[in-house]
């Protein structure tokens, strides 16, 4: 039986994502200056009315990614301000994302599949998981959500984005 250790089940899955969501951007600003048009124009784009934007799908893409990492290697999660205003400061919180995920040791993930992970909540009673419980059931998906509800309004918006693109090379 092969065994995976949590921080290689985590570590490069958001790594991965998260360099593919810096060339997305990249793809969207091409997109724009080839349309002319202001890059601006991606920031509040929604799929729905009742959704939040883009800007806010990219923030808390990233917040998942570097709390999940936090928490599981026992580390102070980075507190970001979620200020950004252009797709260059997303783009530089997306790579500040990256680089704490990719510096925290793998060593500081031992034990951490039952280690107990508490999540705040503003709505009420926090949520309360063991660490693998929490990776698997909980902050990929979350992850992942985020990251592709960025690239659906990316491909919603006309940027030429394919299948390739979104799991990357």
């Amino acid at each position: 039986m092969t065994t995976i250790s949590m921080h290689a089940a985590s570590v490069p899955a958001f790594a991965r994502m998260l360099g593919n969501m810096l060339n997305w951007l990249e793809a969207a600003k091409a997109h724009a200056e080839a349309k002319k048009f202001s890059t601006d124009v991606y920031l509040t784009l929604r799929l729905a009315p009742d959704m939040l934007p883009f800007t806010k799908q990219i923030q808390i893409a990233s917040d998942a990614a570097k709390g999940c990492v936090a928490r599981l290697a026992g580390q102070e999660n980075p507190s970001y301000p979620d200020n950004e205003a252009s797709l260059d400061e997303l783009a530089e919180r997306i790579r500040k994302t990256r680089d704490f995920v990719l510096s925290i040791p793998a060593a500081a993930f031992d034990g951490s599949e039952t280690r107990e992970i508490t999540i705040p909540r503003r709505s009420g009673d926090p949520l309360k998981f063991e660490g693998l419980a929490y990776l698997q059931h909980f902050a990929l998906p979350n992850f992942y959500f985020h990251a592709t509800t960025t690239y659906a309004l990316l491909r919603h918006a006309g940027v030429p984005l394919g299948k390739s693109d979104y799991l990357g090379a």
